[in-house]
């Protein structure tokens, strides 16, 4: 039996259609019901479903006003609050293109962006770096949208783009990933394949708004259902988080691994009697930290996989549990195959994970690089770069990547970007970047060099946070004579790790 999945297509996507107009779609009938709550220790700040509409459709009448196009883009260089989803579902109500970035970029890796993109505008608070731009929108003058009259919905064809986001590549250069409107009707398939959602759960993501997976999994599908989504105020300590879920009724938990870690790590026992289960993706979960969770909770832990080209695709959920540390499997809907050099693999035998091209959730392509789309498809199939393994009953076993990529808490980075600023370092020779293990369950980004004599560890860290975001900087620097090469002069990346265990023991 053949490595694939595939037990019908998902319901096509309606036209004409809106992203916007689909996550508020229960907008008008919710009303008064919360929407959003932003937790914190002091006073809350409610949003209800009429007032995030409001503010939504505001703000599309104010980008319009402001001589933004549709079709144009928009960079988003906002901060961890509320304005970051209005404003990006704002300009998507109206037909503008809006790209999420994170807040912690450095001036130069936003400058490379808006090389590439060539935005209309950045809108933008003042505290997160961006160049200069000769039409930047402030947040004053964002919040001020919100009171604007309502702007009409830009109904059109669902495949049509209606955002970017960015993702590390191989290459080390980060690549804009564009999405269709239909990439929303596709999360769908995830609300029973993973969550287990409906309107009356209050969903907590410990997640940053202008974090993708917190927009996605914390903020659009719960509207969409008409449930309550919560997240914790800006800085937000994750030992604080069991009183958060605990006083405001949670009933779902979403985290990358690395939170529920920290977590445990300050309550062993949890009392949270209105939680029904946690969620995870972003990174591997590890068995060990599934089963503390698990035992410290009373309750079951369900991961996903996915990636920015596809959202998550693969997934356990409290109707289809995972068997022991096997990943989960595809969601209804979904076109799943494992594939090897000629095709799919029998199953129980390794390869390549691949979704089919005809996912609604996948992505039109690599914006300006049709060549680099193409690449990633072999036939039907889009290739994720990872390796896995699907059992008879259709679950698949996570087995790594197949590339040198690397996970920071929760993000991708590609080692060539990290190295790439460190060498321009004028005390290194050649330098390797790679993620490694400190301790169970705990893994970093690592930078071994070599150059005339060994650097100073906090001028290194202080070059590297000039250059890039503070996820994408080494935590660790390994100074080595040599760095490991193959026999035409490649580093070997993959050698690296062993030599910080040599070092650390």
């Amino acid at each position: 039996m053949l490595s694939v999945f595939d037990h019908g297509a998902p319901p096509p996507c309606p036209a004409p259609f809106n992203l916007a107009a689909h996550v508020l779609g229960r907008a008008p009938e919710l009303g008064p019901k919360t929407a959003l709550s932003v937790l914190g220790r002091g006073d809350l700040q409610d949003w209800s479903y009429a007032a995030l509409e409001s503010a939504v459709r505001g703000t599309g009448s104010g980008l319009l006003q402001a001589g933004i196009a549709p079709g144009e883009i928009v960079l988003l260089r906002l901060g961890n609050t509320v304005d970051f989803p209005i404003a990006y579902l704002g300009a998507i109500a109206v037909g503008i293109i809006p790209v999420p970035t994170s807040s912690q970029l450095t001036e130069p890796e936003v400058a490379a962006m808006v090389a590439e993109l060539s935005p209309a505008a950045i809108l933008r608070a003042p505290e997160v770096a961006a160049p200069p731009h000769p039409r930047e929108i402030d947040l004053d003058a964002l919040r001020a949208m919100h009171s604007l009259p309502p702007c009409a919905y830009a109904m059109g064809d669902p495949d049509r783009m209606a955002y970017a986001v960015y993702t590390s590549g191989t290459s080390g250069k980060p690549r804009a990933v564009a999405h269709a409107h239909r990439a929303i009707w596709a999360r769908q398939m995830m609300f029973d394949g993973w969550y287990g959602i409906g309107a009356d759960d209050r969903l907590l993501h410990a997640g940053a708004f202008n974090w993708t997976f917190t927009l996605g999994t914390g903020l659009m599908d719960p509207w969409t259902v008409g449930a309550t989504a919560l997240i914790p105020e800006p800085g937000a300590d994750p030992a604080d988080l069991p009183r958060l879920l605990r006083a405001h009724r949670a009933t779902l938990f979403a985290a990358a691994p690395g939170v529920y870690r920290k977590l445990l790590q300050h309550h062993p026992r949890l009392d949270l009697p209105d939680l029904r289960h946690g969620l995870c993706a972003g990174e591997k979960l590890s068995p060990s930290l599934h089963s503390a969770w698990q035992a410290a909770s009373g309750t079951g832990l369900f991961e996903a996989y996915g990636m920015s080209e596809c959202s998550t695709f693969i997934s356990a959920s409290p109707a289809q549990p995972a068997r022991g540390d096997v990943l989960g499997q595809p969601q209804q809907g979904r076109r799943v195959a494992i594939l090897g050099p000629d095709g799919p693999v029998a199953r129980g035998t390794e390869g390549t994970i691949a979704v089919h091209r005809d996912d609604p959730g996948l992505m039109l392509g690599y914006l300006g690089d049709p060549a680099e789309t193409e690449a990633r498809m072999r036939g039907d199939w889009f290739l994720t770069g990872d390796t896995g393994a699907m059992a008879a009953d259709g679950q698949i076993t996570y087995l790594g990547r197949s590339d040198d990529m690397m996970n920071a808490g929760g993000y991708r980075v590609s080692p060539v970007e990290v190295e790439a600023a460190l060498s321009a370092h004028p005390g290194i020779t050649q330098v390797g970047a790679a993620e490694v293990e400190v301790k169970a369950d705990t893994r970093i980004i690592a930078a071994f060099y070599s150059g005339p004599v060994p650097l100073d560890e906090a001028e290194l860290r202080a070059w590297a946070a000039e250059r890039l975001a503070r996820y994408k900087q080494p935590r660790a620097y390994i100074y080595l004579s040599r760095l490991p090469t193959g026999a035409n002069g490649k580093l070997l990346r993959r050698a690296l790790p062993a030599y910080f265990q040599k070092v650390a023991s």
